[in-house]
């Protein structure tokens, strides 16, 4: 049984107004998941945690329920508490909604939109992490690239909803044991779909988009059937 040890999360998640102990709580155990720290099917240690994170047993499991109830941890009786693992069908689901929004933000995006400037600062940082071979770090610079896709909609609630699917779509990443098997020829394909929207011509970037996404999914399923036993 792997347990994760999280006494290296540092307060980089910074509190909002009338935020509570556990929503900070569950803010930073996120952010571990996003980052890719955290991997699926890690097990969660209650008393372990309670310490590291200087929070009572009741305010945990209040981060329990939580976090459970976004599907980013499950509860297995007697066992105790896990990163979720993604199922083959909440992979196919992620990447068919992720089809629906992205696709369609970036047809219809305009080439001077600030959130542009977001996809470029992202490739530049996925660049300099596959120098330095970290490629967990790419992920993340990945995730940021997709969600300033999203951005160009102008649309809070739903960057707001892309932000609950990058979280689980981490949790996919997760199930890879190789971050530069999985990451390294996407790079290169961003930069691509970057160029076309900013030659002004963001139907031929969705089409790209959507070329891209369905290689990923199909990368990600082969990959995915190929680590589970059995």
């Amino acid at each position: 049984m792997k347990q994760t040890n999280l006494a290296s999360i540092e307060p980089a998640v910074v509190a909002e107004a009338g935020q509570t102990v556990a929503e900070l709580t569950a803010a930073r155990i996120r952010e571990r998941v996003i980052s890719g720290t955290l991997s699926p099917g890690s097990h969660l240690s209650e008393a372990a945690l309670c310490e590291e994170l200087q929070v009572s047993r009741n305010t945990l499991r209040e981060v329990f329920r939580l976090l459970t109830k976004e599907g980013v941890l499950r509860h297995e009786a007697n066992r105790g508490v896990f990163v979720s693992t993604p199922s083959i069908s909440t992979i196919m689901d992620i990447f068919q909604i992720r089809r629906l929004i992205e696709c369609s933000a970036l047809a219809n995006a305009h080439h001077r939109h600030p959130s542009v400037d977001k996809m470029r600062a992202a490739i530049d940082a996925a660049v300099q992490h596959r120098q330095r071979g970290e490629w967990l770090e790419v992920g993340s610079a990945d995730i940021a690239f997709h969600a300033a896709i999203v951005e160009l909609a102008d649309s809070p609630r739903l960057s707001a909803f892309y932000a609950q699917i990058s979280l689980e779509l981490r949790l996919v990443f997760g199930l890879i044991r190789d971050p530069e098997y999985l990451h390294a020829p996407y790079v290169g394909q961003n930069a691509t779909i970057l160029a076309h929207l900013e030659e002004g011509a963001p139907a031929s970037a969705a089409d790209a988009l959507e070329k891209y996404l369905f290689q990923a999914e199909r990368f990600i399923l082969a990959a995915y059937s190929r680590a589970m036993p059995g």
